[in-house]
């Protein structure tokens, strides 16, 4: 079964430099992007989403609240919430809510490690 990372963004461009990322960690993943919460929990409805990548600074709810919205109905999917805003309050609420943070820019180096986790995770949950 092939492993769905769901990049969630409201800059195109940023979604395209993620998924860039992701492809070159994890070229076997497949990637899907929306644009905002209301698209992404639209596209984790269909069910075949296995990680989430979120920005933090969206129009409508923010990346952390879609990020606990995504931990009640899915408690064991990897969550990233990604973000120029490195306040310790914002990095403590991604926390709270079982996300990782992941600081901008977003790269191969700032994902490697929730990437790396993330993979992890899902070979032992399946």
């Amino acid at each position: 079964m092939a492993t769905t990372v769901l990049i969630v963004d409201d800059s195109k461009l940023a979604r395209i430099v993620a998924g860039k990322a992701i492809a070159a960690l994890q070229p076997d993943w497949a990637r899907a992007e929306a644009g905002n919460a209301e698209e992404a929990l639209a596209r984790l409805a269909h069910g075949d989403i296995d990680l989430a990548l979120l920005d933090y600074n969206m129009p409508g709810k923010d990346g952390l609240t879609l990020a606990g919205e995504i931990r009640a109905l899915h408690p064991t999917m990897p969550v990233a919430v990604i973000t120029a805003n490195v306040q310790d309050e914002v990095v403590a609420r991604a926390r709270a809510v079982g996300a990782t943070f992941v600081p901008k820019p977003v790269n191969e180096e700032a994902l490697r490690g929730f990437v790396s986790g993330a993979a992890l995770r899902l070979r032992a949950g399946r």
